[in-house]
């Protein structure tokens, strides 16, 4: 049996009262919205202000003032309705300054700008520069070649043992340089018969050859040719072998008579591919040494820039 303290206990009922939080709305993204507007126009101002001069900024202020409405006269009623109305084109005939941004000059296509004009015209100027060098430069080894074809032709005709050889020796100007030809005639040759063996007088004649040229510099080729006649030596010895060997026979000789050895540049034979009389391959003229005195290569000039 429960107890009677225990049946007159008060019951007590706890009620939670739940008190939910307003709703927030938007309107702080209005303010945001206002205020990167603001923001926007604010720099768009700055931008006009920096791209526009100030005849185009007075046109803006004229375009968007009030007063620079046009009118067409008065509309509405009389009294506290009359006034002014826009006219149908507006503030297009306002005579505002129309706004136009400035923008940089189109470049024809194909043109140069300045610096590249000047580089060029700096390019030709030089590059006429080189010309004129290289010109001078060829005029002043044709003078020295000529000069030199002289004194050969001169001390073939002082040495008595050689002036009967004058028709045997040819020197001429070339394009590629000086070209002292050593060429055989009817009944007296350079070489004997077949062979690379030089006779005794087309050794001095080389050996003065050899005396002129040591007082220049230009490198030297030689080349050897025999005519069109066929000639089959021992071991398949042909007209090939024999003209490069007879080359090699006329490069000895100078060098010992004192050309510097770096001075040849090529030493070869040509058989009877180059004939000095294409239309008489058989003649004897055909058979000769060529030595050319080749031109210096032209180098640039000293730069002036």
């Amino acid at each position: 049996m429960a107890r009677r303290g225990d049946e007159e206990r008060p019951i007590l009922i706890k009620r939670v009262r739940k008190v939910e939080g307003g709703h927030h709305g938007g309107a702080w993204k209005v303010a945001y919205a206002d205020f990167t507007t603001a923001m926007m126009a604010f720099f768009m101002l700055l931008w006009l202000l920096n791209v526009t001069t100030e005849e185009q900024r007075q046109g803006l202020a004229d375009y968007f003032a009030p007063t620079s409405a046009s009118t067409s006269g008065a509309s509405g009623a009389g009294g506290v309705l009359g006034g002014t109305a826009l006219s149908k084109d507006g503030a297009m005939n306002s005579g505002a300054v129309v706004l136009s941004m400035p923008m940089p000059s189109p470049t024809p296509e194909g043109s140069s700008t300045g610096k590249d004009a000047n580089q060029s015209a700096e390019e030709t100027k030089f590059a006429k520069e080189d010309v004129e060098w290289q010109k001078a430069l060829a005029d002043r080894e044709t003078v020295a070649f000529e000069q030199l074809e002289a004194q050969l032709k001169q001390a073939i005709q002082d040495v008595p043992d050689l002036a009967n050889l004058s028709e045997n020796l040819v020197v001429e100007v070339t394009e590629e340089g000086l070209r002292i030809q050593l060429i055989d005639k009817d009944r007296r040759s350079m070489f004997k018969a077949g062979s690379a063996e030089l006779f005794d007088y087309a050794k001095t004649l080389l050996q003065t050859v050899a005396q002129k040229i040591q007082g220049v510099k230009n490198r030297i080729a030689i080349t050897g040719h025999t005519d069109a006649k066929p000639f089959d030596g021992p071991k398949g010895y042909s007209n090939w072998e024999l003209s490069a060997d007879r080359a090699n026979a006329a490069r000895r000789v100078l060098r010992q008579a004192g050309v510097s050895e770096d001075r040849f540049s090529m030493v070869r034979g040509m058989a009877s591919a180059e004939p000095l009389l294409p239309d008489s391959p058989g003649r004897p003229e055909n058979r000769r040494i060529t030595i050319l005195l080749l031109r210096e290569a032209p180098v640039a000039p000293p730069s002036s820039h």
